[in-house]
């Protein structure tokens, strides 16, 4: 009943931009805390972003600022806005909708950054 769907993952080159979305299905997600999580062969999942019901955002260190949570409550959909990407940002990016009890994963979209 419950999926979340994740897209916008691909490749792109140092210092490129993108967008990653989370579109839930079979739950309100403006009724969860949310959160991004990426792993990279020979690494463990790491947490990148998380947003609460109430707005609250934490980052993983290694964003810099260039990272930005957000949803978008009339479509059910929660973001990740990626820009001045890394090669070390290189993951399977998984969403996350969690509360209560209730914590499900989507399937994830990859991200490679290279030249």
């Amino acid at each position: 009943q419950v999926q979340l769907v994740e897209s916008g993952g691909g490749s792109v080159q140092p210092g490129g931009s993108l967008r990653l979305s989370c579109a839930a299905s079979g739950i309100i997600l403006n009724d969860h805390d949310m959160g991004w999580y990426r792993q990279a062969p020979g690494k463990q999942r790491e947490l990148v972003a998380t947003i609460t019901r109430g707005g609250s955002v934490n980052y993983g260190d290694f964003v810099k600022g260039r990272f930005t949570i957000y949803r978008d409550n009339a479509e059910n959909t929660a973001y990740l806005q990626m820009n001045s990407l890394k090669p070390e940002d290189t993951a399977l990016y998984y969403c996350n909708a969690y509360r209560m009890w209730d914590n499900y994963w989507g399937q994830g979209t990859q991200v490679t950054v290279s030249s």
